[in-house]
């Protein structure tokens, strides 16, 4: 990889590899309007180009990304930095040259032999909207390509559908619990997008929506009338895009109603959903686990975890503090881990953890050193992320920021000053077995879609100490 010249960080929340803020009113001004109609979605297959040289890590066959929403502190938990401020009860252990809350986060810190910790992270946006979308797309939403950008879980879900098989009738894309924040397919076929399911709240109810209230008989006969009525207009997308992408929807969802099984991985037990801490979280990390062990076609599973955005009365003890979510995390987190451990792989000999990736991250930091006048943090540039699985050797800090934590002093990849989300993604998609450097050439705005922008220029790239 080539020495790269990294983008110019935080100067504005709308900084970083994209299109400037004159360049952005300059193409809204000439009245671009994002909307098209593609002839097939066949399209979505079009031309591409890539680096020759790229070698993928290829180690997981699956990636779980668990997004907290809101930004924890990373100061208090993957780059502990202790002062007066700390509480007691986060008790600060050295495990070997890591110093870890162990008090507030037991659970991971029983399991840091497994994980990874990414520390020299630097988000290029202070703006929740802008970097929770950043993160799920790769790049700057204000770019060129910013609006029609798709998840790196719809891109994943493109490159690995050629894998499928006749049992696997899960959509390759699922968001749990995700809201309406998580980004879609962009211009990409809406079979790439997010199957977005709220987990039930009860254990056993799993998804009520597989079964028809007439029954299998009478939809089965609807279906083929309808089938059969307007074929021509199902059939070569005659009518564009948007109604080829609502054939893709309604099939998928045929798919699921005739595999009625299926809906066993997303139900759960009372005393599963107890080791996951019984909570909306954790049921529905739980849900994510069986979803990758049913082996069933779900590839990559987003869970959000919200409420990170402390800026009041972050160590409160009641409430949504760090106290409360991080119990929330650490219990469910662990637990997954466990079981992945212990569940056997799709390949002999391996175990689901071994072929699938966890990675947990935020969209920003928060400030360091002592709270603020509300008891709490702000929005703050450096920040962490954990790794696990699919191939990640667990035991590693990546990279390290200065004594207060307020500027990164190691990137941890030669050549590099800090690390972004665009070379997260770079790593998920290599542990995927997918080329990072990808362009697509089918994109409406005929620009050309990289995968990871400037990545084929060796500005971002995977964190190769993970492996």
């Amino acid at each position: 990889m080539k020495t790269p010249t990294a983008p110019t960080p935080l100067g504005s929340p709308l900084d970083g590899p994209g299109l400037s803020r004159r360049a952005f009113l300059e193409l809204s001004a000439g009245g671009l309007v994002v909307s098209w109609y593609l002839k097939s979605p066949a399209a979505a297959y079009g031309s591409t180009s890539a680096l020759s040289s790229v070698t993928t890590q290829s180690t997981a066959k699956n990636a779980i990304l668990v997004f907290c929403t809101g930004a924890p502190s990373q100061v208090d938990t993957l780059d502990l930095k202790e002062g007066s401020w700390t509480p007691a009860d986060f008790a600060p252990t050295s495990y070997g040259a890591t110093r870890f809350p162990q008090g507030l986060l037991p659970g991971i810190a029983k399991h840091l032999g497994d994980v990874a910790i990414v520390r020299s992270l630097k988000s290029h946006a202070l703006v929740h909207g802008l970097g929770q979308t950043w993160l799920q797309i790769s790049r700057n939403p204000t770019g060129a390509t910013g609006s029609i950008a798709p998840h790196m879980g719809a891109i994943a879900a493109l490159e690995l559908y050629g894998q499928k098989t006749a049992s696997d009738v899960l959509p390759p894309f699922v968001a749990l619990n995700s809201g309406t924040a998580i980004v879609g397919s962009g211009y990409l076929p809406t079979l790439y997008s997010p199957f977005s399911v709220q987990v039930a709240t009860q254990a056993g109810q799993g998804l009520s929506s597989l079964t028809h209230p007439d029954g299998t008989g009478a939809f089965t006969r609807r279906w083929s009338d309808i089938q059969s009525i307007d074929a021509a207009l199902r059939n070569g997308a005659p009518l564009g895009k948007a109604d080829s992408d609502l054939v893709d929807f309604y099939s998928q969802a045929k798919v699921l109603m005739d595999a009625p099984e299926v809906n066993q991985l997303f139900a759960y037990t009372t005393a599963d959903a107890t080791r996951y801490g019984a909570t909306t979280f954790g049921n529905s990390l739980l849900v994510a686990k069986q979803l990758i062990a049913g082996h069933r076609g779900a590839r990559f599973i987003q869970v959000t975890l919200n409420g990170w955005d402390m800026h009041n009365n972050i160590y409160a003890t009641a409430g949504n503090g760090i106290y409360t979510l991080g119990k929330t995390l650490d219990t469910a987190l662990s637990s997954l881990i466990d079981d992945l451990k212990a569940a056997p792989g799709s390949t002999s000999g391996k175990t689901l953890f071994d072929e699938t990736m966890v990675i947990v991250a935020g969209e920003f930091g928060r400030t360091v050193g002592s709270l603020n006048g509300q008891a709490g943090r702000d929005h703050y540039a450096v920040n962490s992320a954990l790794l696990a699985g699919g191939g990640v050797k667990g035991g590693r800090v990546i990279g390290a920021t200065d004594a207060t934590g307020a500027n990164v002093v190691d990137a941890g990849m030669p050549g590099r000053t800090e690390l972004a989300v665009e070379d997260l993604a770079a790593t998920v998609y290599s542990a995927l077995g997918i080329d990072w450097t990808k362009e697509r050439t089918d994109d409406p705005l005929h620009r050309g879609f990289e995968y990871v922008p400037y990545a084929k220029d060796g500005v971002f790239g995977p964190i190769t100490a993970l492996f």
